[in-house]
């Protein structure tokens, strides 16, 4: 990444990391279920690179829209994407026990409050953006863009197919130790386990599962923004290119960094046996696809009136080290 788009980066985190950090928590501060609240509060104050609601905001900036036009949506996608880690981190789903450098919501709250703290943030983001200002009719179209990414069309559904690879991957493992008559084997291969999936089917999953929220923060900004039709099939299709670029580099960063790294448990993905992008491509190649991806995201930003903000963040987000 060149110095000028971190420092563009940089600049952009300075002054809209308050506007959000000022609204964040406010919904969470006062209400009957106090331990409740205090579980809501404790994941969305962890930290993070809070990439959702900044591309949110940029977007609605690209089409010459105001920031706070798309302060609701962008608030309602942190809230959305806060949810899916605490429960990601469930012993049901990943069961990991540190995320972003502290013990997970459910190790601090237990399960149950944990559960509860993901139920409350998602239903807090329709309500914030449905009581946000602007027209009626922007603040429809980004509860519907919102919903259908974090459904099951999109972010929910691509958890559930997750799950359901890393079972069929557990149970071809099983098959070829027990081997035919029960008898003790080894285990397959890396490339012999993953031969059960395509390429494909990899897309499909990170598509819906990382890059349909993703997708939606541009194409949200964009619609509270006032952008012209052009000017949001431009950022829908920046978001999509923008989302597979993300979840390479995840599984890269998954594969080659450690835990202090990440903050979370590092070589999960493989310890789980998913499929990812290394695993499929190799390091080389994977990188080789997130270049390309970075690329598209980066070709489809050109006609936009106020992009450079977007661009710097294109290429941050496929060099990122965490």
């Amino acid at each position: 990444m060149s110095q000028a788009a971190a420092s563009r980066v940089q600049a952009d985190l300075e002054r809209l990391l308050p506007l959000l950090d000022a609204r964040l928590t406010v919904a969470f501060q006062q209400g009957e279920a106090e331990r409740l609240g205090e579980a809501m509060r404790y994941s969305l104050e962890a930290g993070g690179k809070r990439v959702r609601p900044v591309l949110c905001l940029l977007a609605a900036e690209a089409v010459g829209g105001q920031i706070e036009s798309a302060l609701p949506g962008a608030l309602a996608l942190e809230y959305i994407h806060t949810y899916s880690l605490i429960h990601d981190d469930l012993p049901a789903m990943d069961d990991d026990d540190l995320r972003r450098g502290r013990p997970t919501n459910h190790k601090v709250f237990g399960e149950g409050h944990a559960i509860l703290a993901g139920d409350g943030l998602l239903t807090e983001a329709f309500r914030v953006l449905a009581d946000g200002p602007g027209e009626p009719a922007r603040r429809l179209e980004a509860l519907s863009l919102l919903a259908e990414a974090a459904g099951w069309r999109g972010m929910v559904g691509g958890q559930a197919l997750d799950l359901e690879g890393e079972a069929r991957a557990k149970t071809h493992r099983l098959t070829k130790r027990d081997g035919p008559k029960g008898e003790a084997q080894e285990g397959p291969s890396e490339g012999e386990t993953l031969a059960h999936y395509d390429f494909d089917h990899l897309q499909l999953i990170h598509r819906l599962k990382t890059g349909a929220l993703l997708r939606a923060s541009l194409e949200i900004g964009a619609v509270l923004g006032g952008a012209t039709p052009a000017d949001r099939q431009a950022l829908r299709a920046t978001g999509e290119a923008l989302g597979l670029a993300f979840q390479i580099q995840d599984d890269i960063l998954d594969a080659t960094a450690t835990d202090a790294d990440l903050g979370k448990r590092a070589g999960k993905d493989a310890g789980r046996g998913k499929i990812t992008y290394p695993s499929l491509l190799g390091l080389d190649g994977a990188r080789k696809a997130l270049e390309e991806a970075t690329e598209t995201a980066l070709c489809q930003l050109a006609s936009l009136p106020n992009r450079t903000s977007l661009e710097a963040w294109a290429r941050y987000l496929a060099q990122r080290a965490n």
